[in-house]
């Protein structure tokens, strides 16, 4: 690209997935075979079109559920995009997982309107991921750098008091940090997989109490003849996502009042991305009881939702969090992220992590106010994460039995 093809660049603004095709959209979010400084680019199925656009045509994220797009497109001279960025104008808080709502109260007690504000972010999904999406080249540093000066012009000219990108890598967080960006950290529960073979691999590697505790709860989870399915791709039919749907709203309802997903957005997905998709459904007597829903991505098993109408001993943890494992293991894959918070998770085997977000501030006297908080904040992330490490219950590191 020579220096007057560059200044021809340009950054717009779409407000839907329908403005972009998908083979564009995919090249930068998901570019096959890619490499970074960092290795292989990953594939994530949460940044695909196929994903964030069934999002958007099922009614689950569009303006009148409070996400309205305001997507970032940088497109070279020829008008082909280069760099993409997930980005939705908020009227509330809900769907993040990275708590703001503290922020929001304080700003409107000092008469400031905290809403809307922008959100860089996959809508409902606490999993980590790029989020400046390039398209490989020699160019790619540069279309960053590009893409966070866009978000930071869109958030002035919109007006709005904040931008928040959220669930970002390590490095896009630096670069924003090193942009203004206010920095902030959180812990979530990943298992890692250190070359095990076998699900008895991994056993081995536990103190003997917490594998025999492991293999207790396995057995009585599957007590009752229960059994558990693996369905993906071509498997997946309606009358599942009908089960499972009863499943995620009744999970909904009790977690977030109203659940965030419609019924159309699972048909969308199932027909879409079937073969990135990994369906667990617990049955008894042919009937299904309880089911947890997987995204497969190149080298995770991301976890989802959970629902159940029948309670039986540790079949949450079965479903969840041993049979992802186990599969994650036979299929070779190198980590399981089993979603936000749940410290119970340790005693399964998955590590505290820690996950990454940045914040623009566009006033300054509470831009201070947070930037003195996320100081504090991010030690106390910090200590607590070499707290839980200790509670692993891997044999070299001397598991001690948390606090109930």
């Amino acid at each position: 690209m020579t220096d007057s093809d560059r200044s021809e660049a340009t950054v717009a603004v779409v407000s839907s997935l329908s403005e972009i095709s998908r083979d564009d959209w995919d090249a930068c979010a998901n570019p096959a075979g890619a490499t970074s400084a960092g290795g292989t680019v990953e594939y994530n199925p949460f940044l695909s079109h196929d994903f964030l656009w069934s999002l958007e045509e099922s009614g689950s994220a569009t303006g009148k559920t409070g996400w309205l797009g305001q997507h970032l497109v940088l497109a070279d001279a020829d008008g082909s995009p280069t760099a993409v960025l997930p980005c939705y104008l908020k009227s509330h808080s809900m769907g993040e997982y990275v708590f703001d709502g503290g922020w929001a109260n304080a700003f409107e007690q000092a008469g400031g309107r905290y809403y809307p504000k922008l959100q860089v972010s996959v809508p409902f999904t606490p999993a980590t991921g790029r989020r400046l999406l390039v398209r490989p080249g020699p160019d790619a540093d540069r279309n960053r750098t590009i893409l966070v000066h866009g978000l930071a012009s869109l958030a002035s000219n919109l007006g709005v008091s904040s931008a928040h990108v959220t669930f970002a890598t390590e490095d896009e967080w630096t670069l924003l940090g090193e942009a203004g960006f206010l920095q902030r950290t959180d812990q979530q529960y990943h298992f890692f997989n250190d070359g095990y073979r076998t699900f008895d691999d991994f056993l081995s590697a536990l103190a003997s109490r917490k594998r025999k505790a492991i293999r207790r709860e396995r057995r009585e989870a599957l007590a009752d003849g229960i059994e558990v399915v693996h369905l993906t791709g071509k498997d997946l039919t309606e009358a599942d996502w009908d089960t499972f749907y009863e499943f995620y709203m009744d999970t909904g309802a009790r977690k977030w009042g109203r659940p965030y997903l419609n019924r159309m957005f699972f048909s969308l997905i199932g027909e879409r991305m079937g073969d990135h998709i990994l369906l667990m459904l617990a049955k008894r007597d042919g009937r299904a009881i309880a089911g947890a829903l997987n995204f497969i991505g190149s080298d995770a098993l991301y976890g989802r939702y959970w629902g159940a109408v029948e309670d039986h001993p540790f079949l949450h943890f079965e479903v969840c969090y041993y049979q992802a494992i186990d599969w994650a293991i036979a299929h070779g894959l190198g980590r399981v992220e089993a979603g936000a918070q749940g410290e119970h998770k340790l005693a399964r085997g998955y590590r505290p992590t820690t996950t990454y977000s940045a914040h623009l501030i566009a006033n300054s006297s509470f831009r201070k106010a947070i930037a003195d908080y996320l100081r504090q904040e991010r030690q106390q992330v910090n200590r607590d994460s070499e707290v839980l490490s200790s509670y692993l219950p891997f044999r070299h590191e001397e598991p001690r039995e948390p606090d109930q």
